[in-house]
């Protein structure tokens, strides 16, 4: 499948995607067409737009044998770091909205988030287990600059003393140290941070607004200074471009202080395969070829598997050789163990003003 080309006249800065095709539940397609006038028409810059919404939840409860939770917590929809292999842009197809360019600029903030938050922590109904935030979208992205959703959020699970776990790209995690290193101290908090590759061109064109691997290591080391636990996420592995660099990016974790590290084969659901081959074909011409046919032997000869089991680590002869050098890498820097589980025996709702104290 070839994309449409992207607006001939509409100029692109730091953006993963191109193009902007329709998403899978819509009836139509929509594209520019030139109406035979020779008229000049005047580029412009495509921005970051962001709209807000009021949730009536927040806490969205999964069940997937693949995944270490059972619920997560999304203070934003899309996404303004643009990585061009973004497992959760087909999300934004939910929303009559593309998971192109639209996934990375437009995006839609839930000021409202910490409020709904406590309100359902606060029910008699629920019962406490960690909660993951940063699994879909990042919470740490540059919008959270201004919007502050996140540390809201956090001020909410700290209150009430809920576990949560955090998996961010964004260096703007350092501004919440403070609220995260007092967590951390009552064992309710656990921090991923994801570094796909140390190759800062290749980041550049991968992952375009979002920090620097060196910068990204350097959040890695402030966290792990203040207390505050980090597994090293290389995620996505996406072969030939960034497997070779698995024992690179599993030392550079151990020398930031990580307490853990993980990985997680590059996955391209729905409309994020044609948009990867896209990328691939303008950023790595001589390589994309390599690159897929190299995926799709660990998928099955697909872009992708969705199979329980299968979609976070492939499978065959080359996905296996990727689980066994990580696993060695892991072992060498003494990384190859499991921190302790979160707590959740400390969950109680906050005092509230002229509640009784207390005797003991």
């Amino acid at each position: 499948m070839t994309l449409p080309p992207a607006d001939p006249f509409l100029r692109l800065r730091a953006r993963g995607a191109a193009t902007n095709p329709a998403g899978r539940f819509e009836p139509l397609e929509h594209a520019r067409e030139s109406d035979g006038w020779d008229l000049p028409e005047e580029e412009r810059l495509l921005a970051t737009e962001v709209r807000e919404e009021r949730p009536r939840s927040l806490i969205n409860y999964v069940a997937s044998p693949d995944l270490p939770f059972d619920r997560t917590i999304n203070p934003y929809r899309g996404c303004e770091h643009g990585c061009s292999y973004c497992f959760a842009r087909p999300g934004h197809g939910y929303l009559g909205l593309s998971p192109g360019l639209d996934f990375e600029t437009r995006l839609i903030a839930r000021p409202e988030a910490a409020a709904v938050l406590a309100r359902e922590l606060g029910r008699r109904s629920y019962r406490v287990a960690p909660i993951a935030i940063g699994t879909n979208t990042d919470p740490y992205q540059p919008i959270e600059r201004r919007y502050r959703i996140m540390r809201a959020i956090l001020q909410v699970l700290s209150d009430w003393n809920h576990p949560v776990s955090v998996v961010t790209k964004g260096t703007l995690i350092e501004r919440d140290i403070d609220l995260l290193s007092d967590m951390a101290g009552r064992g309710l908090v656990q921090v991923g941070v994801s570094v796909t590759t140390l190759d800062p061109a290749l980041s550049r064109a991968m992952e375009p607004r979002a920090p620097a691997p060196a910068r990204r290591l350097a959040a890695i080391s402030r966290l792990t200074a203040a207390g505050v636990p980090v597994r090293l996420m290389v995620a996505p592995v996406v072969p030939v471009l960034t497997d070779h660099e698995l024992e690179a990016l599993v030392a550079a974790g151990a020398g930031a202080g990580v307490a853990s590290a993980g990985w997680i084969l590059l996955r391209l659901p729905h409309e994020v395969a044609p948009l990867f081959r896209d990328w691939l074909a303008k950023a790595c011409p001589g390589r994309a070829a390599h690159v897929l046919n190299r995926l799709r032997e660990m998928r099955g000869g697909a872009d992708y598997d969705a199979e329980w089991g299968k979609r976070m680590r492939g499978e065959g002869v080359h996905a296996d050789l990727i689980a066994r050098r990580f696993a060695l890498a892991l072992r060498r820097h003494g990384l190859d163990r499991e921190g302790p589980a979160l707590r959740c025996d400390l969950f109680a709702a906050p005092p509230r003003p002229g509640d009784q104290m207390a005797l003991f």
